[in-house]
């Protein structure tokens, strides 16, 4: 058991139990509430980052909520019938003998309870007083338990942990970087690292064959309840390994981190195709806690005569019971249907008479049955229906299946799901050249290889891989190209020449000619996980020092304007507001 006794306290509040009564302790922490017991004495809860426990003071008048106190008395067993059974330490109280007032407090900026809902914007401007309360401290428990365990869930299979710079040149991934001027070299300009991806890859070069990381990841791109600029990452890149290889490395590491913060043991992490995915959930990140998945009509509909239905692809959602649904708000699904891209949206109510709909007049008899037989659908069910290009079809009721069935994130248990197999290059930029669904080095799948000559790029599946829970993408990896005969026939189909290859990505190319072992990799997001395990929507709550959801900090007022000196000296000129 840690030992938490300094020079100013024996104990912590919220360790003391019915085994500590009559023992002689000395405990500091903020005032959590008073009530009056008579004209002089007072029951005070004390609170410290471990809990809250009842102390008995003679002559608190004059102690207030958030007072920083130092309290020395006996532990006493609390009578029966005051006794707390929702408190840890609700059977003792501290006959509290001696009380030293450490440090006062002005009445704070909202309560620090559980019961107040409390605007973010305060929230955040008082950070620090927001931090204190039960909630907050909890998350940021856990977030250390997730870091612990991945750090001895990666050691004990032997990773490295090596730390890469802060202060990288723009590299050419996904998102905008954030830029650092040079006072050295005016004109110049660091980029603050989106991932470490080529550092660790050079590693691998170096002869590091297990590297793993926690590292603080950078992103000028717009945020949302699961993304904030700054990040926190586990990294990881191995040598001489399969893609089933990192695969289990990653597994046995989110594993043992669930079983850390949950103690629960969970099994081995299913897989699933990025093809199947999509066929069946309309997604690479599927939430695979709840049903109405997407069933396949176009064989139903293939001689059909409504022409809303001569389409490249049919798909339907069954809601289960969703026959109640008023006109208006299926009117407004269809109306949400098209913001997303859609030309509209069939929903059919299954009544004990057969299918309801404006079109089913438009159907045979016989395309109505097998549609309710493909769907196995049953009297109060809702039928939707989508027809389109497959990628619309499937994009469509991928976000209309979320919209109407997907549970708070914390629902239904832990589901993790491999996401294996994802294209190679995610379509055609606008002169004609394949675009990288990952990045330009990831490995094409083996089988694939001959693909590439026929020219059919779009059928070429890549060996990357997505990590899932409940529906939220954790991370990403894949298998690296380390054969410079690949590595020049991407380029070549992806239209870079050798000279923009070398002046992207010079310094691993050249790397590369000395020698690249196989190598593969991972990264997944300690910010999410955190938070589902936390039980949160939002990764806020498990970063104790976020921005807003417009880039903005409260407690700080960043972003600010820097003084001309500092520009100056930087040699940068700020140009007035885009009008």
């Amino acid at each position: 058991m840690t030992d938490y006794s300094t020079s100013m306290r024996t104990d912590r509040c919220g360790d003391l139990r019915i085994d500590d009564v009559d023992r002689q302790v000395t405990l500091c922490g903020w005032v959590d509430r008073r009530r009056e017991h008579g004209e002089h004495l007072a029951f005070i809860d004390l609170r410290d980052r471990s809990g809250v426990v009842q102390l008995v003071v003679d002559g608190a008048q004059d102690l207030r909520s958030e007072y920083v106190l130092q309290v020395s008395g006996i532990v006493r067993e609390r009578p029966a019938d005051t006794a707390n059974d929702s408190l840890d330490t609700g059977a003792v109280e501290i006959d509290a003998a001696e009380v030293t007032v450490l440090s006062v407090a002005e009445p704070p900026p909202f309560p620090i309870d559980e019961r107040t809902e409390v605007d973010e914007v305060l929230r955040l401007r008082h950070r620090y007083v927001d931090l204190r309360r039960p909630r907050l401290q909890r998350n940021l428990k856990v977030r250390a338990q997730v870091n612990s365990a991945v750090r001895s869930a990666m050691e004990e299979q032997g990773f490295l942990e090596v730390e890469t710079p802060m202060l990288i040149a723009s590299t050419p991934e996904g998102a905008r970087d954030f830029v650092v001027p040079s006072r050295k070299e005016p004109g110049s300009f660091y980029a603050l690292p989106q991932s470490p991806q080529i550092f660790k890859q050079l590693c691998m070069v170096g002869g590091v064959d297990r590297y793993y990381q926690i590292a603080r990841c950078l992103r000028d791109e717009d945020l949302r309840s699961d993304r904030q600029f700054e990040f926190m990452q586990l990294d990881a890149e191995a040598s001489f390994v399969s893609q089933d290889d990192v695969l289990a490395f990653i597994s046995h590491a989110v594993l043992a981190v669930t079983e850390a913060v949950t103690g629960e043991q969970l099994g081995e992490i299913p897989r699933m195709s990025w093809h199947e995915a999509q066929e069946r959930f309309g997604s690479d990140k599927p939430d695979v806690r709840f049903g109405m998945e997407l069933v396949e009509l176009t064989e139903v509909f293939a001689a059909t005569e409504f022409r809303a239905f001569q389409a490249p692809c049919i798909k339907g959602i069954r809601v289960p019971g969703g026959a109640d649904a008023s006109r208006s708000q299926l009117d407004d699904l269809t109306e949400q249907c098209k913001l997303w891209g859609a030309k509209g949206l069939v929903w059919m109510r299954v009544t004990d008479k057969g299918l309801e709909s404006p079109v089913a007049k438009f159907l045979t008899d016989g395309e109505q049955v097998r549609l309710s037989s493909t769907l196995d659908a049953e009297e109060g069910d809702l039928l939707l229906l989508v027809a389109d290009e497959r990628r619309m079809v499937r994009h469509i009721l991928g976000l209309l299946r979320l919209e109407l069935g997907r549970p708070p994130v914390t629902e239904g248990g832990l589901n993790f799901l491999w996401v294996v197999d994802f294209p190679l290059f995610e379509g055609l930029d606008d002169v004609g050249n394949p675009i990288s669904a990952h990045h330009p080095f990831t490995m094409p799948h083996e089988d694939d290889l001959e693909v590439l000559d026929r020219g059919d790029l779009l059928d070429v599946r890549s060996q990357a891989y997505d990590l899932v829970l409940n529906g939220w993408e954790l991370g990403s990896g894949s298998v690296r190209i380390h054969r410079s005969d690949i590595q020049e026939k991407i380029f070549s189909i992806l239209g870079i020449g050798s000279t923009e290859a070398h002046a992207k990505f010079g310094f691993l190319l050249d790397a590369f000619r000395y020698g690249a072992p196989p190598h593969a990799g991972f990264a997944f997001g300690l910010d999410r996980l955190t938070a589902i395990l936390a039980g949160e929507e939002n990764i806020r709550e498990v970063i104790a020092y976020p921005k807003t959801q417009s880039g903005a900090d409260p407690l700080t007022s960043a972003p600010t304007p820097i003084d001309d000196r500092h520009l100056k000296e930087l040699g940068l000129r700020v140009l007035p507001p885009a009008e």
